[in-house]
């Protein structure tokens, strides 16, 4: 695999990458860098950068130590770091002639479709305009509850909204490997996943999260929406200078290559969602049903978990507790309950008023 062949290309970089131990800025990586999005831009490929760092830059610039602060303050910290965060990029960008703009998202702006489509929107203008978005997660006023909680699923999530064909995760590692490579020197990078059940079940996942502020674990969990989304994903060595550069030049990293994706926009985004907000477990009857091509209807749910809404996502489960699909209902949780393995006929009846007579419709649905 390579970068030649990609459109639009997002990149996510971590605040180790900024700024290093002893809280200096990596300059020289940072110019680095910028060369790198430089050769990128020179060949029109469109980049957006998502950029950790505001609470560490927020943070040296207060003198405080990370590890102290709770959420509130921590919020506070983010706000002034945001704009340390985006001189930073300013003065090192200009240098090479390349125009940033600033995009801060909440979870909630991407799980609520409507405002995921103004988000893409927002994105192609500034593509047309030849501008590089920098996205960061709204720290300054998102709870604990409605967080990305790290920014390797939010540039996930950013690389389905964008279009992107490729999403670059820079760590500080070359890439996904057998074992811990800082415990076990016989530690084997993996160069290509195709299929991360298959490929990485011989893999103890949580064994080689040691590295990593968001660990190896959410890279995975990047991986599995980027794939379903039709978007390759890399995972390369960030401490590295030019480290775009050595991806197409040492390829010394690893590949998530993606399942071919025919699904159109809308069910990119219902697969992609990072918090379903509950559960449909259905019988064996049902599950046949979706898998030819069926909507989900009220006969065949078995019980629910969770509490949710019309239109909210839900994660679709068979007897084994196995997820088979996910979608968005067309029902509250408390109409489910009261008309669970009924007949269709039977929803006006029990509810009491005119409702759809697909729980799930099979377009706002998608087989997992």
């Amino acid at each position: 695999m390579s970068l030649k062949n990609s459109k639009i290309i997002v990149v996510k970089i971590g605040s180790s990458l900024l700024v290093d131990n002893n809280k200096k800025i990596r300059k020289k990586w940072l110019s680095s860098f910028a060369k790198d999005i430089k050769k990128l831009k020179d060949k029109n490929q469109k980049v957006v950068i998502v950029s950790s760092g505001a609470i560490a830059l927020g943070c040296k610039k207060m003198n405080i130590n990370k590890k102290t602060i709770k959420l509130d303050k921590s919020q506070a910290i983010a706000s002034i770091g945001q704009i340390e965060l985006m001189n930073l990029f300013s003065q090192t960008f200009t240098k090479y002639k390349l125009n940033i703009s600033q995009i801060l998202l909440t979870l909630e702006d991407t799980e609520e479709r409507r405002r995921s489509l103004n988000a893409k929107r927002t994105f192609e203008n500034l593509f047309d305009l030849g501008f590089i978005p920098i996205v960061n997660e709204n720290d300054t006023i998102a709870t604990t509850e409605i967080k990305y909680g790290d920014n390797d699923r939010l540039a996930s999530r950013v690389a389905q909204i964008s279009d992107a064909d490729t999403l670059i995760l820079l760590s500080d590692v070359n890439g996904l490997y057998t074992k811990n490579p800082k415990i076990y020197k016989d530690a084997e990078l993996i160069k290509n996943v195709n299929d991360i059940k298959k490929d990485l079940k011989e893999i103890n996942i949580k064994g080689v999260n040691e590295y990593g502020s968001g660990g190896m674990e959410t890279k995975i969990e990047a991986a599995k929406i980027c794939q379903l989304a039709g978007c390759n994903m890399v995972i390369a060595n960030g401490l590295l200078l030019n480290p775009i550069s050595m991806i197409n030049e040492k390829n010394n990293c690893t590949w998530f290559n993606s399942k071919v994706s025919k699904l159109d926009a809308r069910k990119k985004w219902i697969i992609s969602s990072i918090a379903p907000k509950g559960s449909i477990i259905i019988d064996d009857g049902a599950k046949k049903a979706l898998r030819s091509g069926k909507s989900l209807l009220a006969a065949g749910i078995k019980k629910i978990s969770g509490k949710f809404s019309k239109g909210d996502h839900v994660k679709i489960l068979d007897k084994k507790n196995n997820e088979c699909a996910r979608g968005l209902s067309s029902f509250t949780s408390d109409e489910i309950i009261k008309i669970m393995g009924n007949h269709s006929n039977q929803i006006e009846k029990l509810l009491g008023y005119v409702a759809k007579s697909e729980v799930i419709h099979k377009d706002d649905m998608v087989e997992i």
